[in-house]
């Protein structure tokens, strides 16, 4: 009777613990990777970012004044000379910034001459901003970083955020055709047919005279 009692309560005890495990074994990446993802707030990194290294960074942007005659002299070689490409993607970034006169004002743009003439050269987006172009057009951030592609593309989502809420609506409601615009931005390059001529930027900075 004894051994048979020791057999139900160990069979119990068994049967308990496939049922309701005290612990799990998982892969240690696994364990890592799934520790970060709850440890990571996109937003949260995204002003930090913003603040302490976007910012900071504005004066590494090629100039206006040289990639745009570069791109109308040849634009594979202002691609080798100038952008950022990430991963295996077909698009590449440009990070620039310059002065240019606002030659039109619409509802999701505000168009820039950069050079003397008046034929628009640079398109500022102030439409909602998508894609990816302030997380990588800078060259700041390593996507090696980030296992997790989702906190990647948080990380884009939440900057795209920023430059709507804190950038756009004072260049769009502000912007007249005749003034100048000191800015600093990001383009992306997916169609060179239609994103070159005139270059699409998503503005970090402006400033009106």
């Amino acid at each position: 009777m004894r051994t048979a009692r020791w057999l139900i309560a160990v069979a119990i005890a068994v049967g308990l613990c496939w049922r309701f495990p005290l612990f799990h074994v998982v892969q240690l990446r696994t364990a890592v990777a799934e520790k970060a993802a709850a440890a990571f707030d996109p937003k949260e990194f995204a002003q930090t970012f913003w603040t302490n290294q976007l910012l900071p960074s504005v004066t590494k942007a090629v100039k206006a004044d040289t990639l745009l005659p570069a791109i109308r002299a040849d634009a594979a070689t202002a691609k080798t000379n100038y952008s950022r490409s990430v991963g295996m993607g077909e698009s590449y970034f440009y990070f620039l910034s310059g002065t240019g006169r606002v030659t039109a004002v619409s509802a999701d743009e505000v168009s820039l001459a950069i050079s003397d003439g008046t034929n628009t050269e640079i398109s500022m987006q102030t439409g909602l901003v998508f894609g990816n172009a302030l997380r990588d057009g800078p060259g700041l951030l390593n996507v090696n970083d980030y296992p997790n592609s989702q906190d990647f593309n948080g990380i884009s989502e939440a900057l795209n955020h920023i430059v709507e809420t804190r950038v756009l609506p004072k260049l769009h409601d502000q912007a007249k055709v005749g003034m100048k615009i000191s800015f600093v931005g990001c383009a992306e390059i997916d169609d060179e047919s239609t994103d070159l001529k005139p270059l699409k930027v998503i503005p970090i900075q402006t400033e009106l005279q």
